[in-house]
């Protein structure tokens, strides 16, 4: 791993994103979010296979990081959404990359 003593400068603002973004789920809760606003388990569905407990996680450390927005609604029962900041939609190209790469990755590698 790259420490920031060891880090090529031109390397650094690489390492910081994806010290932002490390992880199997972030992405996911992002592009996920994209689409809109949603409730924490309407996230929980989109993503599959996260649990909650690392959904929420996940989504502290989006917010702390200033992607995700979380809202609390003043209904009862409380209810809180989830959004994707203007910082966090600036990933919009990057996500839209992933995607497309991944569709033409499955593709050649599985056929799919």
């Amino acid at each position: 791993m790259l420490t920031r003593e060891g880090c090529p400068a031109t390397m650094l603002s690489i390492k910081d994103a994806l010290e932002v973004l490390e992880g199997r789920w972030k992405l996911l809760i992002l592009f996920s979010l994209s689409s809109g606003p949603k409730r924490f388990k309407q996230i929980s569905k989109e993503v599959g296979g996260i649990t909650d407990k690392m959904l929420s996680k996940e989504l502290k450390s989006l917010e702390a990081n200033q992607l995700v927005k979380r809202e609390t609604h003043d209904t009862f029962p409380p209810s809180v959404e989830y959004s994707i900041t203007e910082h966090g939609m600036s990933l919009e190209k990057v996500l839209d990359e992933l995607h497309y790469w991944g569709l033409a990755h499955r593709k050649k590698i599985i056929g799919k």
